[in-house]
């Protein structure tokens, strides 16, 4: 049995990724966040848990095992063109920080060192947004690490493309993973982990192949930004592959109404009216002629702050789910004068088969063609539990607090993929053997 350590253990997305490799137990957790650790204790009963400010926390007061797992508070150190960004954004819980906070939520890096230097851990994995990478210090924690007896090896993970034991979640979010392991000992096969199933157009499925797009620099960054994924055939002259993924319909409860636009008490904002038209737009088009049966439009998730993008199809995977707040709206909509009324009409089957929107516009004069008055579509936030869903979080995970809190806690945490996959590939590492899933 092998036992871990989590420290800034969050909601414990970690911690359910590592167990779920067998022979993998978490012996103690530990959070600042009071709904954090009692979401971690409901879940992972098992371990012990400490509600304590780490980088406070002497290590000899924690019991040693066998792994650490630790994701620091670091978003503050992000950086856009060689600037440091404005601490607006919300670090790990969610919480805009004043300037010297912000410097406290940096210096949890260390404590990683700290910890790894009085426990001599067999393996140390370190999760972080990718632009730590371009914290200033990174390159001095990196060696302190070293110092201390452990070889690194950097991995840039989407979590929909953790597939190495099980599948991915369903929702595109990007990771920096440090994996650690003692300099006189083997090291993992990291490139198993970016790996993930594809199928080239002339190769058939294959394993594809991470390639970033500058050769003149180390590799960093996000999927399709820096990195794209290849057949690993020449053959076929490494013909760019879309891996495999799950889509958001998967998560959705499609027996959740919506409120008709129409009908809210209160408007919806022009900013997100605007998300609305762009993606009905894209994925409803011109609407076919009148019809004397209801016909349910392709729905679409409308994102109402930040990420890349306006809107996208349910087809796709979730964009990345933050702590700052829930921002992933389902909008559907209904056409034709059938005898049910829009509301209550289930949704027919989402086909997940086809990546590109589902309706594209016909070809001609449209002029004569119907529109649909977006006061007659639906909208409504995605729920706690959909928002867990798309973190990959079992169904019976249960996490506590109000609903803003459980959207944070979600937010906050690993997705248990990633954690499944880069546990099970040291333990191969460790142990000489393939690793199996728990039972």
């Amino acid at each position: 049995m092998f036992t871990l350590a989590d420290l800034f253990c969050g909601a414990g997305g970690s911690s359910t990724g590592a167990v779920a490799i067998d022979g993998v137990a978490v012996k103690i957790a530990a959070n600042h966040w009071d709904r954090a650790i009692e979401t971690h204790s409901r879940n992972h009963p098992g371990a012990d848990h400490v509600q304590a400010d780490i980088s406070n926390t002497d290590p000899r007061y924690f019991p040693s095992t066998d792994l650490l797992w630790a994701s620091p508070s670091c978003t503050k150190h992000s950086i856009a063109q060689g600037k440091k960004r404005a601490d607006a954004q919300p670090d790990l819980f969610g919480e805009v920080l004043p300037e010297a906070a912000a410097e406290r939520s940096r210096a949890t890096m260390w404590d990683v060192v700290r910890f790894a230097e009085y426990h001599a851990y067999a393996a140390v994995i370190v999760e972080n947004v990718v632009d730590v990478y371009h914290w200033p210090p990174f390159q001095a924690w990196r060696m302190a690490m070293e110092s201390i007896g452990y070889a690194a090896q950097f991995v840039w993970l989407n979590s929909m493309h953790a597939q190495l034991f099980g599948p991915g979640a369903p929702q595109s979010r990007d990771r920096f993973y440090a994996i650690f392991t003692r300099a006189d000992a083997p090291r993992p096969d990291v490139s198993r982990v970016v790996s993930p199933p594809a199928v080239c157009p002339e190769c058939g499925p294959v394993r594809a192949l991470q390639v970033f797009k500058r050769l003149d620099r180390p590799a960093w960054g996000k999927y399709r930004a820096q990195y794209v994924y290849r057949c690993p055939n020449f053959s076929c002259r490494n013909t760019i592959v879309e891996p495999a993924y799950r889509p958001a319909a998967d998560i959705i409860d499609w027996t959740l109404p919506g409120t008709r636009i129409g009908d809210r008490e209160r408007p919806l904002s022009p900013k997100t009216m605007n998300r609305i038209h762009a993606g009905a737009n894209r994925y409803w088009g011109p609407l076919p002629e009148h019809t004397d049966d209801a016909i349910a439009m392709p729905p679409f998730i409308a994102e109402l702050r930040g990420g890349s993008s306006d809107a996208r199809p349910v087809t796709h995977p979730l964009a990345a789910v933050t702590a700052s707040g829930n921002h992933h709206a389902l909008i559907t909509a209904y056409y034709g004068n059938g005898t049910t009324t829009p509301a209550t009409r289930p949704l027919g089957t989402v086909t997940t088969l086809e990546r590109h929107a589902l309706l594209t516009p016909a070809t001609g004069d449209q002029s004569h063609r119907p529109t649909l008055d977006l006061n007659d579509a639906f909208f409504r936030m995605l729920e706690p539990k959909e928002i867990k869903g798309a973190m990959d979080f079992p169904a019976a995970y249960q996490l506590v607090g109000t609903r803003r809190e459980q959207v944070r806690l979600a937010g906050n945490a690993v997705t248990p993929p990633a954690a499944r996959d880069l546990i099970g590939l040291v333990i191969e590492t460790l142990t000489g053997q393939p690793a199996q899933l728990a039972a």
